[in-house]
């Protein structure tokens, strides 16, 4: 968890106790919580916290969140598995949201989707929210495993993987061409390039993107 997590199973650190006391509960003595999944950026549900559920997250490093329907504390995951590993704990400019950033052990809605936001008001198929990244990387996933004629990503899958490395490799010395000698705009084309066929580069070989970032972080999260 971040520095506001407390050296003592008693209470939350000085810092956090601050903060703490800076949050606008309403007249129930509750907060809303964001929960949001640290590696991916998507956003897993909104909850609700008392100061007893906030202070057993920050003593635990586990989420707890305080239920209105069943009145009483509830530890996230406890029935299920399905815990929350708390990250990091944000206050919003006006005191009264908490954003929790965590990693999920499983689902977090109670239906079985890894989101509680999986439906859209206009009737698309968006069945997990998935951050942009994440559903492009499930399109590419799409033309491998059911290729069109017309898709240049098709093509380049069925071409094989001497092919996909040849064109990362290409796009690699683009960027490095447009880094020292184009328009910022074209740093950026460029980049997406890359990381287009980075992307099917990984896909040709079963890796998802939930792997890269794991990997970066166990090297670099604070």
């Amino acid at each position: 968890m971040s520095a506001s997590t407390p050296s003592s199973p008693d209470a939350p650190e000085p810092e956090a106790a601050s903060l703490i006391g800076q949050i606008r509960w309403d007249e129930r003595g509750l907060v809303p919580a964001i929960v949001q999944d640290d590696l991916s950026g998507q956003v897993l549900m909104l909850a609700y916290m008392n100061r007893e559920a906030l202070e057993r997250t920050l003593e635990t490093g586990e989420a707890y969140f305080w239920s209105r329907s069943r009145q009483s504390l509830w530890h996230k995951g406890e029935s299920s598995g399905h815990i929350q590993r708390v990250r990091a704990v944000h206050i919003d400019c006006d005191g009264d949201t908490l954003l929790l950033l965590v990693d999920p052990a499983g689902p977090a809605c109670h239906t079985g989707h890894r989101t509680c936001f999986y439906r859209r008001l206009d009737g698309e198929t968006d069945a997990e929210a998935k951050p942009f990244r994440q559903r492009l990387s499930d399109l590419l996933a799409g033309r491998k495993a059911h290729p069109k004629e017309t898709s240049y990503t098709s093509r380049l899958f069925q071409a094989g993987t001497a092919r996909i490395l040849q064109k990362v490799g290409e796009e690699a010395v683009e960027v490095i061409i447009a880094a020292q000698n184009e328009p910022r705009e074209r740093l950026i084309a460029e980049a997406a390039d890359l990381l287009y066929h980075l992307n099917v580069a990984l896909l040709a070989y079963d890796i998802e993107w939930a792997e890269v970032d794991a990997a970066l972080r166990e090297r670099y999260h604070p």
